[in-house]
């Protein structure tokens, strides 16, 4: 069979930077098993073969750009996704975030599926103009309520039903193959057998408020476990600050910066227990890592985060140090629900759930029958 007789789906990826390189693979497995092939095209970033097969598509093109060279509407990006439209059947285009949804609307006439990982994404009155102007192939997905919100409250004439939510997932049966031992996680960060472990992963950020979590651990550690550690997993500009900021607050002793460690989601099993306390989430893969390892999690009240673990993990309120030492003292003394914990994972944060969903989206339906 000539590919002008197979059913293609492009998908769009300004990088495959982490997260991004994840988001490919998770919205080209919705289709297999299905009558459509997918072409992954990233704008950015050099020929790799691992990124490649963890595309998991049946063709990735490397357009390798830099960052730069896509900055606002470029043409030759435009030119080169035409062309690439041009040689196969395609039915419609996943674009990730709002420079390959310009570039798909610019370069092809197809349905695109708009997919937003971040707040504030058509805040400007520019961007609002070009997505109005192309309404009517457009659906808008949204990785979390919070993001669909942020979406439907700047595009207001906007109908509903093309502005929704799909949520992140994970491959669970392969995260779980990829964590090491207890033993061995602790070893690769350098962490004590019998510590009971608090751990966190992300930037060493402002948006990610480890400031609040330092202070927390301040007020719980005369009340947690023996032996207690606070794991910080990553690296960011304020590393130099946060450790000083744990001498000031005396429990440097107690405190691990682990820089940033490759494929770190492998060691989740060195933690007891896991925090997360970012300043407005817009999502949260490492929360669903965290479950796949069957970890209790305490998550800000805030964003995509708190839709994560509504029901099954603790919430405090954003930027409030002492609510959060009190939850840490708790779930140190209590076992996590592990069956609760799973079963939320499975129903709604996996390939094979979020899956089912897409397929039964109305304007996707419609596209399929047309």
């Amino acid at each position: 069979m000539s590919d002008r007789n197979e059913k293609w789906v492009m998908q769009i990826a300004h990088s495959y930077y982490p997260p991004f390189l994840d988001c490919a693979r998770q919205y080209a497995a919705l289709f297999q098993g299905s009558q459509y092939k997918v072409l992954t095209v990233y704008l950015t970033g050099e020929s790799n073969p691992a990124v490649e097969a963890g595309s998991t598509s049946h063709q990735v093109i490397f357009l390798g750009y830099k960052s730069k060279q896509v900055s606002g509407l470029k043409l030759d990006a435009i030119a080169k996704i035409k062309r690439i439209a041009s040689k196969k059947q395609f039915q419609f285009c996943i674009a990730h975030r709002v420079k390959p949804t310009y570039t798909a609307l610019l370069a092809t006439n197809l349905p695109v599926i708009s997919v937003h990982h971040n707040y504030n994404d058509y805040s400007r009155w520019s961007r609002r103009l070009l997505v109005d102007f192309y309404q009517k192939r457009l659906l808008m997905l949204g990785v979390s309520d919070s993001v669909r919100d942020d979406l439907r409250h700047d595009l207001k004439n906007w109908p509903p039903e093309r502005i929704l939510t799909l949520y992140n997932r994970i491959d669970l049966d392969v995260t779980k193959a990829g964590f090491v031992s207890k033993d061995e996680a602790r070893a690769v960060l350098g962490l004590a057998k019998n510590a009971y472990v608090i751990g966190n992963v992300g930037r060493l950020h402002r948006d990610k408020d480890q400031t609040t979590l330092l202070k927390a651990f301040a007020h719980a550690l005369p009340q947690l476990p023996q032996h207690s550690i606070l794991a910080i997993m990553g690296m960011g500009p304020l590393e130099a600050h946060l450790k000083s900021l744990a001498e000031q607050l005396g429990i440097s002793h107690a405190v691990r910066f682990t820089g940033n460690i490759p494929d770190g989601k492998r060691y989740f099993n060195a933690f007891d227990l896991f925090t997360l306390t970012s300043d407005h989430e817009p999502f949260g893969m490492v929360l669903l890592e965290a479950m796949a390892a069957n970890l209790p999690i305490i998550c800000s009240d805030s964003g995509g985060g708190a839709e994560i673990v509504q029901g099954l993990g603790d919430l405090f309120p954003l930027g409030d140090a002492k609510a959060l030492a009190e939850r840490m003292v708790i779930n140190a003394y209590r076992p996590p629900n592990i069956f609760n914990i799973e079963q939320r994972l499975t129903a709604h944060f996996t390939d094979a759930a979020v899956k089912t969903k897409f397929w039964n989206i109305e304007y996707i339906k419609t596209i399929i029958e047309n």
